[in-house]
């Protein structure tokens, strides 16, 4: 399984991202420039130019016309996917993090991080069909924990937000009212990361404390937990498979202190009902920051503290391996 090396940031990756088709994807990093690719070979297509922070987070509208993102910059921005267009500014006070459109995109919600005395938040918007009737008006605002909302994700047709903090918990938020209906600390550090199944009945998340685990969308109780040796940042199931990967690594601060296989820097699969490891791939130097898989199960993305995007198409001996565990 040869990689595609995709260098096209020059620095830390944060978070990838693909379309609903699986023809494009989205690279997000710490220099300001979320940039996009051809999954099928890794060409990059060009850059979004705009902000003046680390971009943290992205989504993609279900038509694959419009992505949004959230930076560090206090704004979150609308753009053209085609053209590369800035079409909408949503400016903030403070540091804006996780964001995501709603199901048929005529919201989205995104999250701004605890700062100059301002609780942490959670923001909805309305998305405007002509965007010439786009107006930067918040229709609600619901009041967040201490610390970070790191991860956020619409669910139940828009009647509820799920979101993973800084502080290990997960909620459930009903959007009518504002209030938090369930939450539950499931890890005892930060959660870097939160992907819903296809189905979206449960997701998986990846913790500081060593740990991914597969939680159950509607009452937040664990199902699944995966241990591991370093901090896991990401981690992503298979639309296809019973399969996990979840990548991390050593803290980026003490990166040059230790060799690759020391400090972890790979992405690692699981049975996701057995829990048994199967499989390991390396290549970053540097922990891994961000994992996805492609919408069709049949390749996988990583980003890393090194810049790098790496494209990784699954060979027949992963395949031959599926079809054993079928039968």
């Amino acid at each position: 399984m040869k990689p595609y090396l995709l260098k096209g940031h020059e620095r830390p990756l944060n978070f990838v991202k693909f379309n609903r088709e699986g023809d494009l994807l989205i690279s997000c990093a710490k220099d300001h420039h979320p940039t996009l690719w051809f999954s099928d070979d890794g060409y990059r297509v060009g850059t979004y130019n705009g902000h003046n922070g680390a971009v943290w987070t992205c989504d993609i509208t279900w038509d694959s016309e419009k992505l949004i993102t959230a930076s560090a910059d206090s704004s979150v921005k609308l753009w053209d996917i085609a053209s590369g267009k800035d079409l909408f500014t949503f400016s903030t006070s403070e540091p804006c993090r996780a964001v995501a459109f709603s199901l048929g995109d005529r919201m989205a919600a995104y999250s701004t991080d605890q700062f100059m005395g301002q609780p942490s938040g959670i923001h909805l918007v309305n998305i405007a069909d002509d965007l010439s009737e786009q107006k930067g008006d918040v229709i609600k605002s619901l009041s967040g924990p201490k610390g970070r909302i790191t991860r956020l994700a619409w669910t139940d047709l828009n009647r509820t937000l799920v979101t993973a903090g800084e502080d290990g918990f997960v909620r459930r938020w009903d959007v009518e009212t504002g209030k938090i209906t369930a939450e539950n600390r499931i890890h005892d550090l930060d959660i870097k990361d939160m992907r819903f199944s296809k189905d979206g009945t449960h997701f998986i998340t990846a913790s500081g404390d060593r740990t991914a685990k597969i939680v159950d969308a509607q009452d937040l109780t664990v199902m699944k937990e995966f241990a591991f040796e370093r901090p896991a940042n990401a981690a992503d199931m298979s639309p296809i498979a019973d399969h996990v990967v979840v990548g991390g690594g050593q803290e980026a601060s003490q990166v040059t202190t230790s060799a690759g296989k020391a400090g972890r820097f790979e992405s690692r699969f699981f049975h996701k009902v057995y829990q048994e490891e199967f499989g390991t791939v390396r290549g970053h130097f540097g922990p891994v920051n961000a994992v996805a898989f492609h919408p069709d199960g049949r390749s996988f993305v990583t980003g890393g503290e090194d810049g790098y995007v790496r494209l990784q198409h699954f060979d027949a001996t992963y395949f031959n391996m599926l079809n054993k565990q079928e039968l």
